[in-house]
């Protein structure tokens, strides 16, 4: 088999290290809850060599790459149709998997926004993700309130996960090594099945917060709700950063009521 080149516009950075490979297919711990794992972008494998050794876990591999979908194939002939030759972004999950299941991949640095956008909106489906991305955006998930690296993403995120920063990865372990630094992290969905207030509401007011993130919430979330129908409530007087996820449910609530009088 002849090995698959990176292709930089799919932001194909290939793992070399077996043993942080060996870490991350370890780090999926929560399998009283799934038996099934999707990896995503796997490239030449070196995840799914050890995916493949779990018997607690039946895996399927997805890659838009024809070149390792055909090097997969060769590979693992085993996996059948369990080896997808797609773009994860527009596969319907209900469509493969039946239940609940796991997401775990190198992730491609471009999409991994996109990628972690599409777990939140099938956050009752995947119950556990364990993944490599760039250092920041790792750190930005993670992040907790009052923290600069505090943002939109981390706040959705943390709505509805747990979430864990597991180690930091230098890019010598990768070929090509990509310009920074990576990390791997580990988000397992906690008990909320809905917030405790108008959903669609609370993306507008926390995205309106953080996009202008240096003034206070009067200000920014003047965006959603005119200014004259704000009251003197303490949370208008803080800037989004400082607020926690209850703050913003509590945030909205509040927002909600304003509206309606």
């Amino acid at each position: 088999m002849s090995l698959v080149k990176a292709k930089k516009h799919l932001g194909q950075h290939f793992l070399t290290d077996k043993g942080i490979a060996s870490r991350i297919v370890e780090a999926l711990v929560n399998t009283d809850k799934y038996n099934q794992v999707l990896e995503v972008g796997p490239g030449m494998g070196i995840l799914s060599d050890f995916l493949l050794q779990r018997k607690d876990l039946t895996t399927y591999l997805i890659d838009i790459d024809t070149e390792s979908f055909h090097f997969l194939n060769e590979k693992y002939p085993q996996l059948g149709d369990r080896l997808i030759n797609g773009d994860f972004l527009k596969l319907d999950f209900e469509a493969i998997f039946p239940g609940q299941f796991a997401i775990i991949g190198n992730f491609p640095y471009n999409i991994s926004s996109q990628i972690l956008f599409k777990i939140l909106d099938n956050r009752h489906k995947v119950v556990e993700m364990v993944g490599m991305f760039q250092k920041e955006v790792a750190q930005r998930c993670a992040a907790p309130a009052g923290n600069k690296e505090y943002g939109i993403l981390s706040v959705f995120l943390q709505a509805y996960y747990k979430i864990e920063y597991l180690f930091t990865v230098k890019p010598g372990t990768f070929n090509p090594p990509p310009k920074v630094h990576s990390a791997v992290i580990r988000l397992t969905r906690n008990e909320v099945e809905n917030l405790d207030c108008d959903e669609k509401l609370f993306w507008r007011v926390v995205k309106a917060g953080f996009n202008q993130r240096r003034k206070t919430l009067r200000n920014a979330v003047s965006a959603v709700m005119p200014k004259d129908k704000m009251d003197d409530h303490i949370y208008f007087e803080k800037r989004a950063e400082q607020l926690t996820v209850a703050d913003f449910v509590a945030l909205t609530q509040h927002v909600s009521e304003l509206m309606k009088a």
